[in-house]
């Protein structure tokens, strides 16, 4: 599958198992949860993805991306 590359903007392959993401272009080569918490990073409007999967001990969610 192809996403766009966190680091470069460009195109980047997703695993077709999720593990991974890997640029050419840029040669970024991450798994799918940093990935996921690199695009968070970058952009704000993404910052809720990680609260969808984080989850603390007491089952709300995680106020930080750090947290996650």
């Amino acid at each position: 599958m192809k996403v766009k590359c966190p680091k470069c903007d460009k195109i980047a392959e997703l695993g077709d198992d999720f593990s991974y993401v890997k640029c050419q272009h840029c040669d970024l080569d991450i798994t799918y949860g940093e990935y996921v918490k690199f695009i968070a990073y970058k952009d704000a409007r993404y910052s809720d993805i990680l609260g969808d999967y984080a989850q603390e001990k007491d089952g709300s969610a995680s106020v930080t991306l750090d947290d996650w």
